[in-house]
């Protein structure tokens, strides 16, 4: 199943974090247990996602390289490149997805060292929360267990400053529809150039262009899948139909026949 495209959230229950991670956190899931073997493909997104296993073992692809993951075995990925999971019968995973930046602002994790790797969730989460999370009985008890220690680190930190800079930047990149460059962004926030390249590498792990091709294809994506009004590639900062297939393209990997199809 390929994310955007099809109803992957139908094999998913979701539960929305507390006001006071809501900016740090974009969603808690599990799967639903499954008879059948199925793909979910995730498009590249930035966004530092957590895997904790509940049922058996499974496969996962960042690009072309696949790794097998242990029935006990939890991961965390940064969303950086497509990313593919190889789902069984019986699984059941338990994901909590950040937005880009909350990683760090709750648990000091930079997103510069996740790019293409799977690192274990041990390094990141104290296993003794790991485990607790396992041992809840609902996805609910299990929200409320991570939120309780997340908003405990959150509250210790400091604010950063670098950090609610590029969250400004983003947010005003996508309020003024997708169209400023980078060097204009950086008139309006009084910084170079150079600066706000260096602040998005410190903090999303890619340069704000990417970053900002990525999100508007997201974006621009959800809307023409959905075809429920003329799509109107020019509201998102594309010139035309022709650059907006192109960018799509090179974006999810698809030929360009079977988006205009």
């Amino acid at each position: 199943m390929r994310e955007i495209f099809e109803p992957i959230r139908d094999h998913y229950s979701f539960a929305q974090p507390i006001q006071e991670l809501a900016a740090q956190v974009e969603f808690f899931s599990e799967s639903v247990v499954n008879s059948q073997h199925f793909t979910v493909e995730m498009f590249p997104s930035w966004t530092p996602t957590m895997y904790i296993n509940l049922g058996r073992s499974y496969h996962i692809s960042l690009d072309k390289s696949v790794h097998s993951i242990a029935s006990d075995a939890d991961i965390l990925v940064l969303r950086d490149c497509k990313t593919i999971r190889h789902n069984a019968p019986g699984d059941r995973i338990f994901t909590i997805k950040f937005r880009p930046g909350g990683l760090e602002n709750i648990l000091g994790v930079s997103q510069l060292q996740l790019t293409r790797r799977i690192v274990p969730l041990s390094h990141v989460l104290p296993p003794v929360i790991i485990d607790q999370i396992k041992k809840c009985n609902s996805l609910y008890d299990r929200k409320a267990t991570v939120e309780n220690f997340f908003v405990s680190m959150f509250n210790n930190r400091k604010a950063d400053h670098y950090l609610n800079l590029v969250r400004e930047i983003i947010t005003t990149y996508q309020a003024n529809g997708m169209i400023h460059n980078v060097s204009q962004l950086a008139e309006r926030y009084f910084v170079t150039s150079r600066s706000i390249n260096r602040y998005f590498h410190r903090v999303i792990g890619t340069s704000p262009k990417d970053y900002f091709s990525v999100l508007r294809a997201r974006e621009a994506l959800q809307v023409y899948a959905l075809q429920e009004k003329p799509f109107d590639p020019c509201s998102f900062g594309y010139y035309d139909a022709s650059h907006f297939y192109r960018e799509a393209s090179r974006f999810t990997g698809l030929p360009l026949k079977v988006l205009k199809s």
